[in-house]
């Protein structure tokens, strides 16, 4: 029988903010992530709209599964062990063609191993990261604990020790002593 996998269901809170200065006069407006908080139920299953002012708009978005795999503990610990724990968000805008309306910035995924991050940002993704709260940094540091496994640093053997080949991979001989003809 498997057990399931340590998880945690979350919230992403994304803010719409109003961009100030010269900057302005290309894009009035940019998303940011403003926080991930645990999942209640009265959150419902889809994204709204949590407050709106001239300046600012912040919108829930509920039911993300934060799940832990053991062949990835590196990545926790990556992440557990910096001076600020963090979560990890993809999130993406919508096509704007096929929107009436003004597009609203939809989390992907959530994670909080550094390794899943550098994947995504590899694939030009948006990411940005928040802090994590205590009772989560701990509950992932136990796990971290319980799986993460250091690798032993295998000993490195001098480039000097590996044997020569030419371009087709056959072994080549050095040789101090001249040839016929080649006198200096």
């Amino acid at each position: 029988m498997n057990t399931p996998r340590p998880g945690l269901k979350v919230a992403v809170v994304m803010r719409r903010e109003r961009i100030q200065g010269a900057m302005s006069r290309w894009q009035s407006w940019r998303w940011v992530l403003a926080d991930v908080v645990a999942h209640e139920d009265g959150f419902g299953n889809s994204a709204r709209l949590l407050y709106k002012n001239d300046s600012e708009e912040r919108w829930l978005h509920p039911g993300y599964a934060v799940e832990l795999f053991a062949d990835d503990a590196e990545g926790y610990y990556l992440n557990v062990s910096t001076p600020a724990p963090c979560w990890f968000v993809l999130w993406r805008m919508p096509d704007q063609a096929r929107m009436a309306q003004e597009p609203v910035a939809r989390p992907e995924m959530v994670s909080l191993s550094y390794h899943d991050a550098g994947r995504w940002l590899d694939a030009q993704e948006t990411v940005e990261q928040v802090p994590a709260p205590v009772d989560v940094v701990q509950w992932l540091q136990a796990f971290v604990d319980e799986h993460y496994v250091v690798e032993p640093k295998r000993r490195k053997r001098p480039e000097s020790f590996r044997a020569l080949t030419d371009r087709f991979g056959n072994p080549v001989a050095i040789t101090t002593e001249e040839k016929a003809g080649d006198h200096g």
